[in-house]
């Protein structure tokens, strides 16, 4: 291996040992609005969440705001899991009628509540019963459905029961992961252009 491609893997291995093993936090976001429903509807609703999972800690901090709705709201979870990763419909797997303190009757708002998922409170208790029984069953069932891009946040209204707004969750890279794949980028680009010398 000649000394440039070792330079290049000795920077790869280092920025693999300073990441972490296993990303304990993990942040999902989602942009909500009526286009996105399972039947798209022409709300001017916007709206915007964060969840933050800590896999330690077993906790998600879920952030809502949202504007806009054509109607006062009715309730606000978490669905999970669709087959297909952004499409489809699922099974409330959140608090039921709606998140905790989530601000009821209006058309905007902003929430931010502090979920303890080792707690049967924090589910629908049907998605318990589908995922194991336990708490434990249903917080890998629905981190792994966030994971996988198959699990969304809706806000529903009066004017639509079934969601005036939503979008679905998907992870946001850590910016390890960002210097990484730009190292990786950067080493394919570098051996493409001394290909191109040589």
């Amino acid at each position: 291996m000649s000394h440039s491609k070792t330079l290049i893997a000795a920077a790869a291995l280092a920025l693999c040992a300073s990441a972490p093993a296993h990303a304990l936090t993990v942040v999902y976001a989602a942009t909500l609005a009526g286009a996105s429903e399972a039947t798209p509807n022409a709300s001017p609703g916007t709206g915007t969440a964060s969840v933050t999972v800590d896999f330690d800690a077993k906790t998600m901090n879920v952030e809502t705001t949202f504007a806009g709705l054509l109607a006062p709201n009715t309730a606000a979870h978490i669905h999970c899991c669709t087959d297909v990763p952004d499409t489809g419909t699922a099974g409330v797997a959140t608090t039921t009628p709606t998140f905790t303190g989530f601000p009821a009757g209006v058309t905007s708002g902003t929430y931010s509540h502090l979920f303890d998922m080792t707690l049967a409170s924090s589910y629908n208790p049907a998605f318990i019963t589908a995922h194991g029984g336990t708490t434990d069953g249903a917080f890998s069932f629905l981190t792994a459905g966030m994971d996988a891009g198959e699990a969304y946040l809706n806000i529903h209204s009066s004017l639509f029961p079934s969601g005036e707004i939503r979008g679905f969750l998907h992870a946001v890279p850590e910016p390890d992961t960002y210097a990484l794949m730009l190292l990786g980028l950067g080493a394919v680009a570098w051996m493409r252009a001394r290909r191109r010398v040589g």
